[in-house]
C-alpha cells in the first residue's frame, strides 16, 4: 500500500524552527519528485518546495526561500523539510506528496499525506 506520512510539526514561538518528515512506505522515494505545500484555514493550498528525483536540486517559493530547507534521505527513504525563522503566517497543515514531475502543481502529484500542523505562535 502505497502512503506518506508526515511528522514533526507542532506549536512554535515566532522565530523558531521546526523540522518536518515525510516518510514513505510502499514505494521508493527517491524514484519520485517530492514537494510540500501547505494550507491554512480559510486559503487555498500553497506549493512550498520540492525537491526532484534526478538530481536531488529543490525550488522553493518566494514565501519560504532562504528560511526553510528541502532534503532527503533515500536510504532512509524520507524526505524532511527543515524551517526556520518561523513567523505566524507559517501556520498551516502541512503536507507532503509525490510526483514523476518537476513542478509544484498539485494536479500533477500522485500521492498525498494525511498532513501535520504547525502553528507559530507566542
Amino acid at each position: 500500500q502505497v502512503q506518506l506520512v508526515e511528522s514533526g510539526g507542532g506549536l512554535v514561538q515566532p522565530g523558531g524552527s521546526l523540522r518536518l518528515s515525510c516518510a514513505a512506505s510502499g514505494f521508493t522515494l527517491d524514484y519520485y519528485a517530492i514537494g510540500w505545500f501547505r494550507q491554512a484555514p480559510g486559503k487555498e493550498r500553497e506549493g512550498l518546495s520540492y525537491i526532484r528525483k534526478s538530481d536531488g536540486s529543490a525550488y522553493y517559493a518566494d514565501s519560504v526561500k532562504g528560511r526553510f530547507t528541502i532534503s532527503r534521505d533515500n536510504a532512509k527513504n524520507t524526505v524532511y523539510l527543515q524551517m526556520n525563522s518561523l513567523k505566524p503566517e507559517d501556520t498551516a497543515v502541512y503536507y507532503c506528496a509525490a510526483t514523476n514531475m518537476a513542478t509544484m502543481e498539485a494536479d500533477w502529484y500522485d500521492y498525498w499525506g494525511q498532513g501535520t500542523q504547525v502553528t507559530v505562535s507566542s
